[in-house]
């Protein structure tokens, strides 16, 4: 049982990066698939897709990583707020993020944004994970 999905996911695609892989599984929620949108939006992936499982139905969340020549398009990615600590920020205390060349992941009352989106929307929320 995972106790953090968001932690779990962020481990397994930066060690799928690591080691040069293409395609990334993991157990499916909807607040994965909402920041895997996210993520590929802000074209970090490729493409992301729902895998049902027909003999069991289970879904599985499946995310296929983007590279720019040869390299990956994700070079660092970190998770800020934890279980233990959860992390908010306001819409007036938000900084780009490596001077602008990353993202962060946001889950606002609008649902899950990047800082960008939440900037545009005036909303603010739990910053889930930084990346560039």
């Amino acid at each position: 049982m995972i106790n953090d999905a968001v932690s779990d996911m962020i481990v397994r695609i930066a060690n799928a990066y690591a080691v040069g892989k293409k395609t990334v599984s993991m157990p499916h929620t909807k607040i994965l698939e909402a920041v895997a949108k996210v993520m590929e939006i802000e074209k970090y992936l490729t493409k992301v897709e729902v895998v049902i499982d027909e003999k069991t139905s289970h879904k599985t969340l499946k995310v296929t990583l983007a590279y720019k020549a040869g390299t990956p398009s994700i070079t660092n990615i970190r998770r800020i707020s934890k279980p233990g600590t959860r992390i908010y920020r306001s819409l007036h205390d938000f900084k780009p993020v490596l001077s602008g060349l990353g993202i962060a992941i946001l889950s606002t009352p609008k649902g899950i944004l990047s800082d960008r989106q939440a900037r545009k929307d005036h909303v603010g929320g739990e910053v889930l994970a930084e990346l560039w």
